[in-house]
């Protein structure tokens, strides 16, 4: 019988751990790789039978998901965020997927979950992520927003995972910022250059457009405009700081 380990990410999660622990139903052996987390979250995930490792993030969500692979001790790895259920169907989906003779990466569909707002288009439809497949030649590489690598053949599951993504504006704003300034610090890691008119004047145009056309985020209303809005902002927030850590030499 193939085996799974479910490997978490977490950094002060105590009000989203006990939930995620819970609705993964598929696996036997959950990983908790945690960032110095000083409130419950240790408590909690270890009391739901998580195995919890200290490791630091030090802003590379990649290398953390990396380690994590390094510490599973089972066939198959199963990336999931604490702020992501998995719903019963797809908990079938997953076992009945492990079991084949032949070895695949799974894409899941993602649904997500902006709490008290209602939003299903734009930068909140519902997306597919590579998070299931074999731990043999499993990678992770990226940055803010990482890349899952297998060296399998892909295929997808139909279950929904679903992603709650922020609870209130405030938490809104600190991933936004906590992720902007990430993006623009690996950004000038890389040497990117930044063009003032065209990364900070007309590239968010671009951004809002998108969202907001293109991805349909005007059919969710009121919402669906304050979401591409700050989708503009994002993009502009991330080369603004981009643009001045170039000029300063790499400080913020």
């Amino acid at each position: 019988m193939s085996t799974i380990t479910a490997i978490i990410l977490a950094r002060n999660e105590e009000q989203h751990i006990a939930d995620c622990i819970k609705s993964i139903q598929c696996a036997d052996e959950i990983l908790v790789i945690d960032d110095g987390s000083t409130d419950r979250t240790v408590e909690l995930a270890e009391g739901l039978g998580a195995k919890v490792i200290p490791h630091p993030l030090n802003n590379d969500w990649s290398q953390q998901r990396r380690f994590g692979i390094s510490q599973a001790s089972c066939d198959w790895i199963l990336f999931i965020d604490s702020d992501e259920r998995i719903s019963p169907e797809l908990n079938d989906e997953i076992r009945q997927a492990v079991q084949c003779r032949e070895k695949k990466a799974y894409w899941l569909s993602r649904h997500n979950i902006f709490h008290h707002n209602s939003a299903t288009h734009g930068s909140m439809r519902p997306d597919k992520v590579l998070r299931l497949m074999p731990t043999e030649g499993a990678t992770v590489e990226g940055f803010v927003h990482e890349t899952f690598i297998s060296p399998f053949p892909q295929d997808s599951l139909k279950g929904k995972l679903f992603h709650y993504t922020y609870d209130n504006w405030t938490q809104y704003f600190n991933k936004f910022n906590k992720y902007t300034s990430a993006a623009a610090e690996k950004y000038h890691e890389q040497g990117k250059s930044c063009s003032f008119w065209k990364d900070i004047i007309l590239r968010p145009h671009w951004a809002f457009f998108k969202i907001y056309i293109l991805q349909k985020g005007f059919l969710d209303g009121k919402i669906g405009f304050i979401l591409s809005l700050y989708h503009y902002m994002y993009t502009v927030t991330k080369y603004v700081k981009l643009y001045y850590l170039n000029k300063s030499n790499g400080i913020l």
